[in-house]
């Protein structure tokens, strides 16, 4: 299934994309209208609840999808869609793709030297001493941050340019959301934890991302601001998507092909990252992880950036858009 969160009169509605994605099934709706009130009062009144709920609300979900009655169907273009989790209970972001680790490590190093009279001599100088190779703890074990949970916001919404930031940058990324509660899961079991896919557009300010890396705590106001991360535009669940390894990332900016990767690049797969996080630590249905920038995958890499009113598209493979205007808000 290809599940959305939209809104309909000031409500969100979770909803399952039909016809090509030019239609919605109102799942909540339909399951009352068929007559399952179980679902329509508990499994299908949000994603959350939805991914709570395990194999029982899938079929819910599924039945009421393939006999939804008329009156619960509502075209794509009358609604406004919404991230699929408006506000996902934990969020975590990984560093899985190698070459984006390397192309960054050097990208980040001209950032804090850009205003150093001899930057190109010291960014030799850091290569040829290794000082841009990767730590050795990223080859042994997946790593990743925290991200803010309330900064949420789906495709279709303006992204605001945080006041603070000179440099602001898009970062294509696959993202999944739970499905089943764990804890010193296996690498075995991991897959099995995944409830669906989604896009991930980890917006981030650049120039304070660099500023603040040194203190070696990780991000923080590069990536903390308002819309700063976009998730969407629907969630394909797990069984739409056998081999997630083997997805074509692309992104584009004004209508032109930015970045193009591969989630086969991934180094350390999502059933690695699942059984490391859960190391000791329950994880809940309804947690998102997101894998990381896919290399090549942002500005950073490229040497290039979004301006104020460009419009970013991110799209994967099997899942679908993300589409996303630039605003900065006027000086005062």
């Amino acid at each position: 299934m290809r599940l959305v969160t939209y809104e309909s009169a000031g409500q969100q509605r979770l909803g399952a994309w039909i016809e090509q994605d030019r239609l919605i099934v109102d799942l909540q709706r339909a399951a009352g209208l068929l007559g399952n009130l179980w679902a329509s009062s508990t499994a299908l009144v949000s994603m959350q609840a939805l991914m709570e709920s395990g194999e029982a609300g899938l079929a819910a979900a599924r039945a009421a999808a393939g006999k939804a009655p008329d009156e619960a169907v509502i075209a794509t273009a009358d609604v406004r869609l919404l991230a699929p989790v408006p506000r996902p209970i934990q969020m975590r972001d990984s560093l899985a793709f190698e070459l984006h680790l390397r192309q960054s490590k050097r990208a980040n190093a001209a950032m804090r030297l850009r205003n150093a009279p001899d930057r190109d001599a010291q960014l030799d100088a850091l290569e040829k001493s290794g000082g841009l190779e990767p730590a050795a703890i990223w080859f042994k074990q997946p790593v990743y941050y925290k991200c803010n949970r309330f900064n949420v916001v789906g495709t279709g919404t303006d992204i605001q340019w945080p006041a603070y930031s000179q440099v602001l940058d898009y970062e294509l990324e696959l993202g999944l959301f739970l499905g089943r509660t764990g804890k010193d899961i296996s690498v075995a079991n991991a897959r099995s934890h995944i409830f669906g896919y989604t896009v991930y557009n980890d917006v981030s300010a650049r120039d304070a991302q660099a500023d603040e890396m040194p203190g070696m705590l990780g991000p923080a106001k590069g990536k903390d601001f308002d819309t700063g991360n976009v998730i969407g535009p629907c969630i394909v669940t797990a069984d739409e998507i056998p081999d997630p390894y083997a997805l074509t990332m692309t992104a584009r900016i004004n209508g032109e092909e930015w970045s193009r990767g591969n989630s086969a690049t991934m180094y350390h797969k999502f059933e690695d990252i699942i059984a490391h996080i859960s190391k000791s630590e329950t994880l809940y249905a309804g947690e998102f992880i997101g894998s990381g920038t896919v290399g090549n995958g942002c500005g950073f890499e490229l040497g290039r950036y979004p301006q104020a009113g460009d419009v970013m598209e991110l799209e994967i493979e099997r899942i679908g858009v993300v589409r996303n205007r630039i605003v900065r808000a006027p000086q005062a």
